[in-house]
């Protein structure tokens, strides 16, 4: 009897850890979230698409600029296909003041979310470093 005890404890014990499990903890998810671009200037939210089942999509929530006509509010800045338990990868990155796409890589690193933009092989790329976000600030309206 008493063995019978140990054991549903345990499975009690088991099944609650178990739904105190972060998203963090499922590879890929670390990258999910609002994260502060390296300038400050934008927040951008990483999150499933919408429109591609399993993509990592990178929208901007917050921009300083935003009701002016520099605003790029609303603006999806990152598409990457697939996770490869190293980065997301096949995908590309807008950047809207040049109005250019690239290729990207996106992977998360301590606190901090590495969006590599490059044109052919990733070698020859430029990282911006951004930090996570806890909010939004006020600024960018629904499109």
């Amino acid at each position: 009897m008493k063995h019978l005890q140990w054991r549903t404890r345990m499975g009690v014990l088991a099944l609650a850890t178990l739904g105190s499990v972060s998203h963090a903890s499922v590879p890929g998810e670390e990258a999910k979230g609002l994260w502060l671009s390296g300038d400050k200037a934008a927040i951008i939210e990483f999150k499933d698409c919408t429109d591609v089942a399993g993509a990592l999509c990178g929208t901007i929530v917050w921009d300083k600029d935003a009701g002016t006509p520099a605003d790029a509010c609303g603006v999806t800045i990152a598409k990457l296909k697939r996770f490869d338990g190293e980065a997301w990868r096949e995908g590309w990155a807008f950047d809207p003041r040049t109005k250019k796409y690239y290729k990207a890589t996106v992977r998360t690193e301590k606190s901090s979310l590495l969006l590599r933009a490059f044109v052919g092989v990733e070698l020859l790329g430029e990282t911006e470093e951004m930090t996570r976000a806890s909010s939004i600030p006020a600024g960018c309206k629904p499109r």
